[in-house]
């Protein structure tokens, strides 16, 4: 598919996959440190690791030899994909945790719970759907042209009143 939503849920669209880069954000490299915090079947690591490995989100990095060992390092494309995790957990926050949040983004410098929105790099403004809409890209076939005609021909919904901070 030509989406990017659909091709980056091929690459990562595993609840395991996404836990997995969540965890070497934390700084896990090692198979045995991924199993031990997430309490995942070995071989099921295996597979999530190398395809991780396959789509370009993790590097593997020889560290003995005796035994053959590897660390699990973030590549480019794997540390891009950070501000998507951090999305989840602030939507994960707002909706699933009603009896509080278990972790919260904080500043390091203040302690101020910090709360992830995306913004255009260049004008730093919010991106809104009253502002913003999608339209197709060079690579785009007729499929994606007319999928992206039909959507922006439609009203923009309204947005309910935001919810109460519960910060």
């Amino acid at each position: 598919m030509q989406c990017p939503i659909a091709q980056a849920l091929d690459r990562v669209g595993d609840g395991w996959s996404m836990l997995i880069l969540r965890d070497a954000f934390y700084g896990l490299t090692r198979f045995d440190d991924f199993q031990t915090s997430l309490g995942i079947a070995p071989n099921i690591l295996s597979r999530r690791l190398a395809l991780l490995v396959e789509m370009g989100m993790l590097e593997r990095r020889r560290y003995s030899n005796h035994p053959v060992r590897h660390d699990y390092v973030l590549t480019e494309c794997g540390r891009d994909f950070r501000p998507v995790l951090l999305a989840m957990m602030a939507w994960g926050n707002r909706h699933f945790s009603p009896e509080g949040h278990a972790i919260e983004l904080v500043d390091r410098q203040t302690g101020q719970v910090v709360e992830p929105m995306f913004v255009d790099r260049h004008t730093g403004e919010p991106i809104t759907r009253e502002r913003h809409q999608m339209r197709a890209g060079p690579a785009a076939d007729e499929r994606m042209r007319a999928r992206i005609a039909f959507r922006n021909s439609r009203p923009v919904p309204s947005d309910p009143t935001p919810p109460e901070s519960t910060s």
